[in-house]
């Protein structure tokens, strides 16, 4: 397995590879890398896995298999939580580049494409912070059967589990003898 280039954790120079025939494929480790992951998420973990790239007839086959953590609050009771992800990124990735002739490649056919750097390197920082993005639950919970917040005084119902007598307003006091009988009327 070969490391990305110090300061860049999730480039790699691909050139070599691109030489090579249909098939060819390289592992790369991915380990310790923070990167920044956009507003308002912050990575609770570094990412840790493995990148596998695969010489297709076109460019490169991208397959990674990633691990990470965002730091985040669980959205019932309000407790700061570690959210883990597990990230896989299965992508085409594409020159930019004629890698014989230095040419620029014409890429209005294929505008959404993964693309190489100009100097032949994968840059996977964008999809890899994408991917996270993506990943985001939308409603993280510190565990399934999280019961939240007192709605009466606020308490966190983890640590305090308690109950309140619920003072109904006189005018809707009959609805507590409404009774459902197996006998429903439509009118």
């Amino acid at each position: 397995m070969t490391p990305a280039r110090p300061g860049d954790p999730l480039t790699w120079p691909v050139a070599g590879l691109l030489r090579e025939s249909p098939g060819a494929s390289r592992v790369y480790p991915v380990a310790g890398v923070t990167i920044d992951v956009g507003e308002d998420l912050e990575l609770a973990d570094p990412i840790e896995g493995t990148v596998r790239l695969t010489r297709t007839n076109r460019g490169l086959l991208v397959h990674a298999r990633l691990t990470t953590a965002l730091a985040g609050q669980c959205s019932r009771c309000l407790r700061d939580i570690e959210v883990p992800l597990e990230l896989a990124i299965d992508e085409e990735a594409l020159p930019s580049i004629d890698l014989e002739t230095g040419a620029p490649v014409d890429t209005t056919a294929e505008p959404d494409v993964l693309r190489l750097t100009a100097q032949h390197e994968l840059d996977l920082e964008p999809t890899v912070r994408e991917s996270i993005q993506l990943a985001e639950p939308i409603a993280p919970l510190c565990r399934e059967d999280c019961p939240g917040l007192c709605e009466v005084c606020g308490e966190d119902l983890v640590d305090h589990p308690h109950e309140h007598e619920v003072e109904i307003d006189p005018r809707l006091e009959a609805l507590r003898a409404f009774t459902v009988d197996g006998d429903v009327r439509t009118h």
